[in-house]
C-alpha cells in the first residue's frame, strides 16, 4: 500500500495504531492474493444459487451452503435461526480472549426477482461469468477458466453479485484471512445473515425479539449498498426509510370506444395522469402539505461531512444520459437528505403492437416514498392520502360496488405496505470514530462519509429491539445495476472490501 503524505498525516495524528493496522492490511492483501482462485470458486457457486426472495426451496439453499462457509472457517457453532413463515438467518459467532466488546457483521443473501428475458445474450442471472466492463458500455464475456489469473478489472455478472451476496463474501473471508493470517480480532464476532431483505425483512423485528440475547453487542455493521459514484470507500452512517403505496383509480366497468364516448366518459389514464402530476413541482419539490414539515435537520457535524463529498453530477449526467432541469436541481448529496416521492411505475390500457382506440376500465400507479430521521411511515402515507382526498377522489381499500361507482365520480383504491422509519447514527459517537479511522487506514484519499445513505434498510428496527448502534459500510460499484438486469460487482471492490472489513475486525 503506498504510504503517501495524505496517510502520513493520519498516522501523525493516530500514531502507532494506524501504522500497525496498515502492516496487517498488507497481510490481509498478500492472504488473499495466495488464495484468490480459491475464493473465487466458492463465490461463483455462491451466485449461482437462486436467491429470488421468494422462492423458498432456493433460499434454503443459499442458508445451508452459507453456513457450510462459516464451518469451513472455524465457526462450527454456526446456525440457521427460524422464526414461523420467515427466511432463515445464517448466524456464527466467535468469542476472542480478551475482547469486551461486540461487532455484529449483517449482509443479506436473498436477491431481487428477474426477468432472464431482460438480461443481455449471453448473461443469465444464475449462471455467472466474467465481463470486461458493462455490457451496456460495450463489455464482452470472457472466456475464463479456474486456472486463470483473475483481472481485478473484471466484474462478475449475476444476479446479487453485488447485492448483497458481495456482502456475505467479503465478511466470510475478512474473517478466514484474519486467522489464517495469524492476526486476532480485537471485538468478539457475529455474523447475521438475512434471508427476505428484499422483500422487506418483514420478520427481522420478530427474529430481534426471538434471539435478543443471542444478539446482544456494542455495533452492528451492515455491509450493503454502493459505494460513492467516485469509488471512494464511503461509511454510511443512516440510511433513509421506505413505504410503497399502490394506487388504483376507476372508469368505467368495461373498456369502451373512444371515438363513441371519448368525450363523455371519464378516462382513468388520464386521471391518474393529472393526479400524479401535482404532486411534484418542474424541479423535483413535493407540493404535498407538510411533506418536509417533520424532517429531523442535519447536525454542524453532518453538514461539516456532506460538504467536502466531491461532486458527481457531471459524471453521472453523461453515464445516465440525463440533462438538467431548467431551473436546476440540488446537489445529490443535498437530494438524498429529504424525503422522496418516486413514481415506480403506472399502467392503463395498452400501447404499441397492442394498443387499442379505448378508453380503458382502470389506471394503476405504485408509489415509492423514501423517509428521512424524523418523518413516520403512517404521517407520510396520511399526507399523500389527505392530498388526494382534496382532489375530490372518494377513497377505498377494494375494488368499489356498483353503488359507489354511481354516487363518485372519482375513485381510487389506495394500499400500503407495512414500510419502515429512517436510521441514523450520530458521527461523533467513539465506536463511529474508530469506524472511521479503521477503515481509514485502509486507503490513502480520505474516506467520504455521509449521514445517510439514499437507499433504504430497516435497521431503525436494530436500534428500537436491541438499543444497538448502527453503521453502513457499502461496498460495491454504483453502477452494480442493483436489482436490475446485468447485475454486476468489480472484482476490485470485492478485494478491497475483505480488507474493510479485516480492519473493522481489529479496530481500537
Amino acid at each position: 500500500m503506498k504510504f503517501n503524505a495524505y496517510l502520513l498525516s493520519v498516522a501523525l495524528l493516530f500514531g502507532a495504531n494506524v501504522l500497525s493496522a496498515q502492516s496487517n492490511i498488507q497481510k490481509i492483501t498478500a492472504f488473499r492474493k495466495a488464495n484468490e482462485q480459491d475464493i473465487i470458486k466458492e463465490y461463483l457457486k455462491l451466485v449461482a444459487i437462486p436467491d429470488e426472495t421468494n422462492d423458498s426451496a432456493n433460499v434454503l439453499l443459499n442458508a445451508g451452503y452459507i453456513k457450510e462457509m462459516l464451518v469451513k472457517r472455524g465457526i462450527s457453532n454456526a446456525e440457521l435461526l427460524t422464526s414461523p413463515s420467515a427466511n432463515p438467518v445464517v448466524y456464527g459467532d466467535v468469542k476472542v480472549p480478551g475482547a469486551t466488546k461486540t461487532i455484529i457483521f449483517y449482509a443479506h443473501y436473498d436477491g431481487q426477482p428477474v426477468n432472464p428475458k431482460q438480461w443481455s445474450p449471453g448473461l443469465k442471472p444464475f449462471e455467472p461469468v466474467f465481463i470486461t466492463a458493462p455490457i451496456e458500455q460495450g463489455g464482452h464475456i470472457i472466456d475464463y477458466k479456474p486456472s486463470d489469473a483473475i483481472d481485478p478489472a473484471w466484474r462478475l455478472s449475476g444476479r446479487a453479485s453485488a447485492d448483497d451476496k458481495a456482502g456475505v463474501m467479503c465478511i466470510v473471508n475478512a474473517y478466514d484471512a484474519l486467522v489464517k493470517s495469524k492476526l486476532k480480532p480485537t471485538y468478539n464476532i457475529k455474523f447475521f445473515f438475512e434471508g427476505e431483505e428484499e422483500r422487506g425483512s418483514t420478520h427481522l423485528a420478530d427474529f430481534l425479539a426471538k434471539y435478543k440475547s443471542k444478539l446482544a453487542s456494542d455495533l452492528w455493521i451492515i455491509c450493503d449498498g454502493p459505494r460513492h459514484v467516485s469509488g471512494k470507500k464511503m461509511v454510511s452512517f443512516g440510511v433513509r426509510g421506505d413505504i410503497n403505496m399502490a394506487l388504483t383509480i376507476y372508469g368505467p366497468k368495461r373498456p369502451l370506444h373512444s371515438g363513441n364516448y371519448g368525450n363523455w366518459a371519464p378516462n382513468p389514464g388520464l386521471m391518474m395522469a393529472q393526479l400524479l402530476a401535482g404532486m411534484k413541482d418542474d424541479n423535483g419539490h413535493v407540493t404535498i402539505k407538510g411533506f418536509y414539515d417533520d424532517v429531523t435537520p442535519l447536525s454542524a457535524r453532518e453538514k461539516e461531512a456532506i460538504s467536502k463529498i466531491p461532486a458527481v453530477e457531471p459524471a453521472l449526467k453523461k453515464d445516465l444520459g440525463v440533462a438538467e432541469p431548467e431551473g436546476g436541481v440540488r446537489p445529490l448529496i443535498e437530494a438524498i437528505m429529504l424525503p422522496t416521492l418516486n413514481i415506480n411505475g403506472m399502467a392503463s390500457g395498452n400501447v404499441g403492437a397492442l394498443a387499442a382506440n379505448v378508453i380503458p376500465t382502470k389506471a394503476e400507479a405504485m408509489l415509492d416514498l423514501r423517509l428521512v430521521l424524523g418523518n413516520d411511515v403512517e404521517r407520510q402515507v396520511k399526507k399523500v392520502t389527505d392530498y388526494i382526498k382534496a382532489k375530490g377522489y372518494y377513497i377505498t381499500d377494494k375494488d368499489p360496488t356498483d353503488e359507489e361507482r354511481t354516487k363518485y365520480g372519482k375513485i381510487i383504491k389506495i394500499s400500503h405496505d407495512a414500510g419502515y422509519n429512517a436510521q441514523r447514527t450520530p458521527m461523533d459517537l467513539p465506536i463511529a470514530q474508530s469506524v472511521i479511522t479503521a477503515i481509514q487506514s485502509t486507503v490513502a484519499y480520505p474516506l467520504i462519509l455521509t449521514p445517510s445513505s439514499g437507499g433504504s434498510l430497516p435497521l431503525f428496527v436494530f436500534e428500537k429491539a436491541l438499543g444497538a448502534k448502527v453503521i453502513t459500510i457499502p461496498m460495491v460499484n454504483y453502477d452494480s445495476n442493483q436489482h436490475a438486469e446485468n447485475e454486476n460487482v468489480k472484482i476490485s471492490y470485492l478485494w478491497e472490501g475483505i480488507e474493510t472489513i479485516a480492519a473493522l475486525m481489529q479496530m481500537k
